[in-house]
């Protein structure tokens, strides 16, 4: 899943992106409010988490734009001001959830999992499109109850065709959703992880639709 972290302090931003990152999370990362917005206003993201005190654009000003922009992406406020002012505020203006700074990774990573499941209308962290079973906290994956090895660009790819199961995606709109900002992509890079899947999973599981992108059949609605 691509979040959007907005976060002006070098050392803390980098742990954050890094722990983020092994937690299953593309992170695109800002160090400025101008720059996320200037994101926000032409990619998609499946959650942001945003820091308060930012430079050029404050984080309550680009939590105001954003909603006032009817953008209704998962906002996780990580800020140093514990006040209940500042907490109210930041709820009152469209934050899905605030947290204190200093906060463990693990329990950010949670937090945003919970936010985009909720966003996505998910009960659970369980994906299950016919014979395959995904985990999203435990990065697992079953098939017909067996267990199945994935890299983590696999996983991504097989988790955004099952939360739009039955939908046809694009190789673009893959992209979109798995990488970072900044990150050079190999131009077949999209149809390799869907040649390994086939491989690990079952030919049919993932169809091609010529011309357009990749399927993931939903069995619930044939």
């Amino acid at each position: 899943m691509r979040i959007l972290l907005a976060e002006d302090e070098a050392l803390l931003g980098a742990a954050l992106r890094e722990g983020l990152q092994h937690a299953g999370f593309a992170v695109d990362w800002f160090r400025d409010g101008a720059a996320a917005r200037a994101a926000l206003e032409t990619e998609q993201f499946a959650g942001i988490v945003l820091d308060l005190g930012l430079p050029r654009l404050a984080g309550l000003e680009l939590l105001r734009w954003l909603r006032a922009n009817h953008n209704a992406t998962p906002v996780l406020v990580l800020t140093a001001r514990d006040a209940l002012e500042d907490r109210v505020k930041g709820l009152d203006l469209g934050a899905d959830d605030y947290v204190v700074k200093p906060v463990a990774i693990v329990e950010l990573a949670a937090r945003l999992r919970a936010l985009i499941r909720r966003s996505q209308g998910l009960a659970s962290g369980t994906l299950t499109v016919g014979d395959v079973t995904l985990d999203m906290t435990s990065h697992s994956v079953e098939f017909r109850g067996e267990r199945v090895e994935l890299s983590a660009r696999e996983f991504a790819v097989l988790r955004e065709l099952m939360l739009n199961a039955g939908r046809v995606l694009t190789r673009e709109q893959l992209e979109s959703k798995l990488y970072e900002w900044s990150r050079t992509l190999e131009s077949n890079a999209i149809e390799v992880y869907i040649h390994h899947l086939r491989r690990k999973l079952e030919q049919d599981v993932i169809r091609t639709v010529r011309g357009v992108g990749y399927l993931m059949p939903n069995p619930k609605s044939s």
